[in-house]
């Protein structure tokens, strides 16, 4: 098991897992039928880098102790 310190969000298992997915769900929709080109192709290219976006987004955010806390 690796002791490396997270130093950015792309260094986390989650991030670097939701990446590859997002990359071969945008592989796999290129062979999507073409009226589906607008429509659910699109929708599912979003959802997929939805996820890298959200972890970048929660990694970003200050971590104070009261944020987790809230009935202390």
């Amino acid at each position: 098991m690796s002791t490396e310190p997270i130093r950015s969000h792309k260094d986390g298992k989650s991030y670097q897992k939701a990446f590859c997915a997002a990359m071969k769900i945008f592989q796999l929709s290129k062979s999507f039928p073409k009226e589906e080109k607008y429509a659910l192709t699109d929708q599912i290219r979003r959802y997929s880098r939805s996820v890298c976006a959200n972890l970048a987004e929660t990694w970003r955010k200050p971590r104070y102790q009261a944020a987790f806390n809230k009935h202390g």
